[in-house]
């Protein structure tokens, strides 16, 4: 089982920055992807960024420029650097890792969800 731990969420004035951090823990043998979705009021959930093991990343083109996506590979921690941020990107954001655990198994997990509100 592979539990993900998110932090870094919060209130952030329009055009301020928020660094969001998720870390993965539990019976992992390997971690191929890891992302930050994102689900407003009334939406669905979106994915924002997502990273691959190897560095290769995917941005929704709504924070393309403005959001960064990285990884530790050695702490199993993946990060949102989100600067210029908007009020329509005010939303509950999740982390998600899908891998093999150690039991030889694939995983796919989800994060409790960090709240981010952007006031205009």
């Amino acid at each position: 089982q592979v539990q993900l731990v998110e932090s870094g969420g919060g209130l952030v004035q329009a055009g301020g920055s928020l660094r969001l951090s998720c870390a993965a823990s539990g019976r992992i043998f390997s971690i191929n992807a890891m992302g930050w979705y994102r689900q407003a009021p009334g939406k669905q959930r979106e994915l924002v960024a997502a990273i691959t093991s190897g560095g290769s990343t995917n941005y929704a083109d709504s924070v393309k420029g403005r959001f960064t996506i990285s990884r530790d590979n050695a702490k199993n921690t993946v990060y949102l650097q989100m600067n210029s941020l908007k009020p329509e990107d005010t939303a509950v954001y999740y982390c998600n890792a899908q891998g093999y655990a150690t039991t030889g198994n694939r995983f796919g997990s989800w994060g409790q969800g960090t709240q981010v509100t952007v006031s205009s």
